[in-house]
């Protein structure tokens, strides 16, 4: 019987995240790109993982429906989980950063409008610059607001910056680098402590 469970999001780490728990010899058998299974156990049954979406993996983890999670940096800082982050995986390394036109000021005398995905990131970036804006929240394809008038700039994640080039876009500022964390339920770090800690010294092995 499963002793842990572990919540994986099913975004642009995954890949990158089944690969390191594998380094460190955690292994999902029934794992593999074509499965659509969300529950699966490791090979000695110790650990159940579970595949959930990117923006809810902090609330499994902060309520207990999972012990561990793997979730990116901008995630975290965005949610703000009560949860304790215990491990820079050093995987899924991108920046998150404003974008828009070439040239373009972000100081004009008027609100700057934003749009993001990252509402409590970019309030709190341009509070600290006394910028004032106006923040619409958008789900995807971000850089699409700038190029039809929706909004002045967007605060988004960069990994390659080839999505912005080609639409016109540049990186005006750089607001963070990110990468993946393992995070973990306080609860569960006061009673699966042992367990817990063996899997973090696996992690961390597998990372020198």
């Amino acid at each position: 019987m499963s002793s842990l469970t572990l919540a994986i999001a099913t975004g642009r780490t995954a890949k990158q995240a089944m690969a390191l728990l594998e380094k460190a010899g955690i292994t999902f058998p029934d794992f593999h790109n074509k499965s659509r299974k969300l529950v699966m156990l490791d090979e000695t049954e110790a650990i159940k993982l579970i595949l959930v979406k990117t923006a809810d993996l902090p609330t499994y983890v902060e309520k207990g429906a999972a012990d561990i999670g793997i979730i990116g940096k901008d995630i975290i800082m965005e949610e703000q989980p009560d949860i304790y982050e215990l491990v820079d995986l050093q995987i899924g390394k991108c920046k998150v950063a404003v974008a828009g036109f070439p040239n373009q000021a972000l100081q004009n005398g008027s609100p700057l409008t934003v749009a993001t995905k990252y509402p409590f990131i970019t309030k709190s970036y341009f509070d600290e610059k006394g910028i004032r804006v106006e923040t619409i929240k958008l789900n995807g394809s971000i850089e699409l607001a700038p190029l039809i008038g929706l909004s002045d700039v967007i605060v988004d994640i960069v990994e390659t910056g080839t999505t912005l080039k080609e639409n016109g876009l540049v990186v005006l500022d750089e607001i963070m680098d990110i990468s993946a964390r393992l995070i973990v339920n306080k609860a569960s770090f006061a009673t699966k402590t042992v367990e817990i800690e063996q899997v973090i010294n696996q992690v961390k092995a597998a990372l020198e």
